[in-house]
């Protein structure tokens, strides 16, 4: 799946690297509402071109997998500023 990079020079992979890198930050400095968004732009910086649909669960399941996301931000990020903000489009 990753022969491209054998055939890439040392400054292709190294641009490589930091084209993705750029995405991991991007998606890391996700906050707010931004956490609970499909990137797709994270799934483009791979070779392969392929944009699969994700299966999307029923609004009862997906709400319990958010309170989880959200329970588990409790947990894992437990010092982290909070906000009142509301979603705006």
């Amino acid at each position: 799946m990753d022969e491209d990079l054998e055939r890439m020079s040392r400054e292709q992979l190294m641009a490589e690297v930091r084209k993705l890198r750029q995405g991991v930050r991007a998606h890391r400095d996700c906050s707010g509402h931004d956490l609970c968004w499909h990137h797709p732009a994270l799934w483009a910086l791979l070779p392969e071109k392929s944009d699969p649909l994700p299966k999307v669960p029923s609004w009862p399941q997906f709400l319990r997998g958010c309170i989880k996301y959200r329970q588990s931000l409790d947990e894992q990020a437990a010092n982290a500023p909070r906000t009142d903000e509301p979603y705006s489009e």
